[in-house]
């Protein structure tokens, strides 16, 4: 009994993994092509388990400015420290076939999880061709790495209204190497002088490993959409940037535990400043709220909505590869805070990036150092 009680509570993916990166993986002018989701065992989201298809703080500065035409390539280093209380511990439940009834009685758990750290490959491509009036780029988040998820806990109550009591105590760590979820997106963006706008849509690909009896997963083990769209006010004569951007996640129902997770609605930010026309400094946040409940013949929880909100530095700095060619290294972070029904800490991200040059400027400028 003690075994398949816990083995039903720590199951399901415990942090969603990799999966979703919007674009720039740093914060701040990443010249790939887009923006794309990516990945993440440990920040973000309720949902189930505590995990969401959206990683906050993904998307932040110049989200919404033009690229270059041509290919792109980014390679993006994330690394977090997470933990989280009894409710979060709870949802790590969702194994399907061990328990079909509802849970009742206290819980006093524990959850820690650490990327270590995970690796973010993003190839793009950047259009000539106007579409609709503004140009078009399609990228590709492939995700590598280790997560390590553990969890102490000890449980006490029933199984369902007059079930068998129980008291357990467990302590459980497991981790996970390799390719998380494939995540694909397609972006257009539009240029007004200092105003920009982008639109973006992107989705899940279940493709990463994944295992709903285990607690540390690098996929998420359901398809999403996730739509959007960004501002970016980007004045290249006083080198001063804002960049907001609101997307939504609808998430289908995970078959192997059929728990479905609500809509999600996440707000990137960044603001920056270029010192010269390669160094930039500035901040970055998130906020990632839940609109609508959980559901599913395998929630045990109930509603389960969650938020949280981050906040950090970044910096950025662009230099010539050659007359074609430009680099971008960027590093930023985030502290969390004002977390519910989630995992929280603080997570560091460090970018680098090859994109093409603007035709005979050599080194690059502030203007072409435009990108998520």
């Amino acid at each position: 009994m003690a075994r398949n009680t816990l083995s039903w509570f720590f199951t399901e993916e415990f942090w969603r993994s990799f999966v979703r990166l919007k674009l720039a993986a740093s914060a701040a002018a990443i010249p790939v092509a887009g923006t794309i989701i990516v990945f993440t065992a440990s920040n973000s989201s309720a949902d189930e388990g505590g995990v969401s298809f959206w990683v906050p703080g993904f998307v932040a500065s110049l989200a919404a400015t033009p690229q270059v035409p041509g290919f792109s390539f980014a390679n993006i280093v994330y690394y977090s420290q997470i933990s989280a209380g009894g409710n979060v511990a709870f949802a790590k439940q969702v194994a399907a076939g061990n328990i079909n009834v509802n849970f009742n009685g206290n819980l006093n758990a524990n959850v820690h999880g650490r990327a270590e750290p995970l690796y973010l490959a993003i190839p793009g491509y950047t259009f000539a061709t106007p579409v609709l009036g503004g140009q078009a780029a399609v990228i590709l988040g492939i995700p590598y790495g280790r997560l390590q998820a553990s969890v102490d806990a000890t449980i006490m109550g029933n199984l369902g209204l007059g079930g068998p009591g129980f008291t357990v105590g467990r302590s459980l760590t497991e981790s996970v190497t390799g390719f998380g979820d494939l995540v694909p997106e397609a972006l257009l963006r539009w240029n007004f002088g200092v105003n920009n706008f982008m639109t973006y849509v992107t989705g899940n690909l279940t493709t990463g490993r994944y295992d709903p009896t285990r607690i540390a997963n690098l996929g998420i083990g359901h398809n999403a959409i996730d739509a959007g769209g960004a501002y970016t006010y980007f004045n290249q004569k006083t080198g001063l940037e804002f960049s907001a951007t609101l997307g939504f996640t609808y998430n289908f129902k995970n078959e192997h535990t059929q728990y479905q997770n609500g809509i999600n609605m996440h707000l990137d930010l960044g603001a920056s400043q270029f010192l010269t026309k390669q160094w930039q400094v500035g901040l970055v946040g998130y906020l990632y709220d839940q609109l609508s409940c959980d559901s599913g013949l395998g929630n045990r929880l109930g509603c389960f909505e969650g938020r949280v909100a981050g906040i950090g530095p970044q910096i950025g700095y662009v230099f010539p590869i050659s007359k074609e060619w430009q680099g971008y290294l960027n590093v930023k972070g985030y502290a969390e805070f004002a977390a519910q029904n989630r995992p929280d800490g603080w997570n560091a991200w460090l970018t680098f990036a090859i994109s093409p040059a603007a035709p005979g400027e050599a080194p690059p400028s502030a203007k072409r150092v435009t990108t998520k």
